[in-house]
C-alpha cells in the first residue's frame, strides 16, 4: 500500500510538472510548496467539467459577470482602502500563501477567505462583500495592489480546487503592466475580468511608473460529478479555511498561520544557511528529503 501510495503521490507532482509549457526546474519543483496537495490537484483537473488550458473564457464560470457588471462600486471601495493604505502586507508574519510576494512590493486586503471571518472587510467594505457573498462560488476574494517595478517571479499556486479571476479596478491600462501563464501575456484593464488557471507556472509584472489595483477572487471549479463537488467543498471549508490571513486583529487567523511566525523564524535560518553556503545547503537539502522518502518505505 505504502507504495502505492508513493506511486501516486510522485506521479501527480510529475503530472502538474509537465502539463504546461513553462515549468519550474525539477529540482525546484520537487520541493516546491505545491507537491503537498499534488494528489488533490491531479484529481480536481482529472475530474474538471470546465475546459483545463491556462486561460477559460469567462463564460466557463458565468458567475463572474456578476462581479463585471458592479465593477466600478468595486473599485471605488478599492480606492477608498487604498488611500486609508488598508491594502497592504501584513503587520506579522501570518500569510504563509503569499509570504514570498510581500519583499516585491505587493499587498493585499482580503474581502473573502472561504469560511474564515473578516469583519474589517465587511465594516469598511460593504457593498463589495456583500456582492461577493451572493455569489456561492465565489471562496476568496481580496484587492491586490502591485506598484510600479513589482513582480511576482515565476510560480504555480497549491490549490487546483479553484480558478483564478482578475478583474482590473485601476490598472495602467498599458501592456507593460501584465501576467503570463504558462508563457501566454495577458495585460489588465480596467472594467475588463479573465480567468485562468493558477496552479500553470505564472508570473506577473508591473513595469510602468503607475500602481495597479484589481479584485483577485478564488471561483469553485466546477467537477464532473456531484460528489467531487462536494470533496471540493469539504476540502476548501475544513482544510483551506486553516489558511486564513487577517486584514486587522478583529479578524480570524487559521490554525496554519497561527503556525507561521515559527514558519517564518525557520526560514530565516535556512536562507542564512544557503547565503552561507549553497553546495552544503544543497547537499542538506537533498539528503533531508531522501531521509524522508527512506523513514516513509521503511514504515
Amino acid at each position: 500500500m505504502k507504495w502505492l501510495l508513493l506511486g501516486i503521490w510522485l506521479g501527480s507532482i510529475l503530472f502538474a510538472h509537465f502539463r504546461g509549457r513553462v515549468r519550474l526546474p525539477l529540482g525546484r519543483q520537487m520541493l516546491d510548496h505545491s507537491i503537498l496537495l499534488a494528489p488533490v490537484n491531479a484529481f480536481m483537473i482529472l475530474t474538471s467539467k470546465v475546459p483545463t488550458t491556462p486561460y477559460l473564457p469567462n463564460d466557463a464560470l458565468p458567475d463572474v459577470q456578476k462581479i463585471e457588471d458592479n465593477w466600478e462600486m468595486i473599485r471605488d471601495e478599492a480606492l477608498h482602502m487604498a488611500s486609508l493604505k488598508a491594502i497592504k502586507a501584513p503587520d506579522s508574519h501570518n500569510d504563509i500563501g503569499f509570504n514570498s510576494f510581500f519583499k516585491y512590493g505587493w499587498k493585499r486586503f482580503y474581502l473573502k477567505w472561504y469560511n474564515a471571518k473578516h469583519p474589517s472587510a465587511e465594516a469598511l467594505c460593504p457593498k463589495t462583500v456583500a456582492l461577493l457573498n451572493s455569489i456561492p462560488s465565489v471562496k476568496a476574494a481580496m484587492f491586490a495592489e502591485l506598484p510600479p517595478g513589482g513582480t511576482l517571479n515565476k510560480h504555480r499556486d497549491p490549490f487546483a480546487g479553484s480558478l483564478r479571476y482578475h478583474i482590473g479596478l485601476s490598472t495602467p491600462n498599458d501592456d507593460a503592466c501584465y501576467i503570463e501563464v504558462d508563457g501566454i501575456r495577458h495585460s489588465w484593464r480596467d472594467g475588463k475580468g479573465f480567468l485562468f488557471d493558477e496552479t500553470y507556472v505564472h508570473e506577473a509584472h508591473n513595469r510602468t511608473n503607475t500602481n495597479r489595483i484589481i479584485l483577485f477572487c478564488d471561483i469553485e471549479r466546477p467537477l464532473k460529478w456531484a460528489w467531487a463537488d462536494a470533496f471540493n467543498r469539504w476540502f476548501g471549508r475544513d482544510l483551506m479555511s486553516a489558511a486564513a490571513s487577517p486584514n486587522a486583529d478583529t479578524d480570524q487567523t487559521g490554525f496554519i498561520n497561527k503556525l507561521t511566525h515559527a514558519h517564518w523564524v525557520i526560514d530565516q535560518k535556512r536562507r542564512a544557511f544557503k547565503k552561507a553556503n549553497k553546495p552544503l545547503y544543497k547537499v542538506t537539502k537533498f539528503a533531508l528529503i531522501a531521509l524522508a522518502i527512506y523513514l516513509f518505505i521503511q514504515w
